[in-house]
């Protein structure tokens, strides 16, 4: 009987297992992985190249000469003013570092860059002292830098700012007035020497690339003005003794540029 029973549980063992592994098998599909994307931000330090095109109009050549050098130019003998505003290419590198919280971006940025931007102006006046006076004054500005630092606010890869800071550049200047016909009094003068002064502007970046940007951008720079002394020749210094012709320049003027960054 015992042999009975134990033999009649292993067939129904046998039973349940043959019947389970003909049962159908669930599987479970495998999840997709999910891949974020990274968020986009200016965070970051960057060095990048600019060209554009400066223009100063607004300098001037004030004629600032002693009290009897000035007492010619009511009559028009010598001008009040010159205009010494030029334009030209402007082209440079700059490198800065932006960091940004929520929307806002705040940054810092040096750049310098070749101006080819310098003009020589002259007035020939009516005849004095047996000759007529050719007034010249000339402004060129061989560099300019920046250090300045920016504000903007970002919408995703496209960053408006405003910028302003120090302002600086190698300037040469010089001042004359010659007789036309020989032999003529005379006076002529230079300097050459680093101005400083200040920048404001503003522009828009545009990220095309998580490393690559494109800028447009504005720039107002003054480099404040400077007094050019001029020295007399042998015959003004006889016939005129005294009497100097002196100009005080402006260096000042406006920017028009594109820029490509790379931010690391």
């Amino acid at each position: 009987m015992k042999k009975l029973l134990l033999s009649t549980a292993a067939l129904v063992g046998m039973t349940v297992a043959a019947g389970a592994a003909d049962l159908p098998r669930r599987t479970v599909a495998p999840v997709a992985p999910i891949v974020s994307v990274p968020v986009f931000t200016w965070t970051g330090f960057y060095v990048g190249v600019n060209a554009g095109y400066g223009f100063n109009s607004d300098s001037q050549a004030t004629t600032i000469g002693t009290p009897a050098f000035q007492t010619l130019i009511p009559g028009g003998f010598v001008p009040s003013s010159l205009d010494t505003g030029g334009d030209g290419f402007i082209g440079g590198a700059q490198i800065g570092f932006n960091y940004q919280f929520g929307a806002l971006v705040a940054g810092i940025e040096a750049d310098l860059q070749y101006v080819d931007g310098g003009k020589q102006a002259t007035f020939i006046g009516a005849p004095v002292l047996g000759t007529q006076l050719a007034t010249s004054a000339e402004s060129e500005l061989d560099y300019l830098g920046t250090v300045r630092a920016r504000l903007g606010v970002a919408f995703d890869r496209v960053l408006v700012y405003a910028t302003g800071g120090l302002a600086y550049g190698d300037v040469s200047l010089k001042a004359s007035v010659n007789g036309v016909q020989a032999p003529a009094p005379s006076w002529n003068g230079s300097t050459s020497d680093v101005q400083v002064g200040y920048a404001l502007g503003g522009g828009v970046e545009y990220a095309f690339t998580r490393n690559l940007t494109l800028k447009a951008e504005y720039l107002y720079y003054d480099l404040g003005d400077q007094t050019v002394r001029t020295t007399p020749n042998a015959l003004a210094a006889a016939v005129v003794p005294g009497v100097a012709y002196d100009a005080r320049i402006e260096t000042s003027g406006h920017i028009a540029r594109i820029g490509l960054n790379y931010k690391f």
